[in-house]
């Protein structure tokens, strides 16, 4: 019998992410298209990337001159982060050690999960998201392995 811990384990491409307000809104903070991967390592080790489809280029190819403007929107358009995780009977714990949001650095984040056929359900409790409590809810489905 496969543990809970052995399903996570691979690569899942993102197929939908929404934030649910109190009163039962859905906000789709980087559209319906968004796109992402989250990976489990068997070594304990994760990582998360989630885009706004089709997000602008700089200006600039170069990495380190890019405007400010450019900066902030391309901030705001994208997430990762990555650690150590922890599978527990209805949780995964995200040790987070490396993530573009600083405030992130060194916290756990723990999401419910739920495995249904190739698809993985996470969600949280509500966080502080645009000025509002919301869960988050992402629906992944696991890539199929490459030769």
């Amino acid at each position: 019998m496969t543990t809970n811990s052995e399903k996570f384990i691979g690569t899942w491409h993102l197929l939908t992410w929404y934030n649910q307000d109190l009163d039962g809104n859905r906000y789709y903070p980087f559209g319906e298209d968004a796109v992402g991967y989250i990976m489990y390592a068997a070594d304990g080790y994760m990582g998360v990337h989630i885009m706004k489809h089709d997000r602008p280029y700089f200006a600039t190819n170069d990495l380190l001159k890019s405007e400010a403007t450019e900066q902030a929107a391309a901030f705001q358009s994208y997430i990762a982060y990555s650690g150590r995780y922890e599978v527990l009977e209805t949780k995964v714990i995200h040790h987070v050690e490396a993530t573009l949001f600083p405030n992130w650095s060194g916290v756990k984040q723990e999401r419910f999960f739920e495995f249904s056929g190739d698809q993985l359900i996470l969600s949280t409790d509500p966080i502080m998201m645009n000025g509002q409590q919301q869960s988050a809810h992402l629906t992944w489905e696991r890539c199929a392995a490459q030769e």
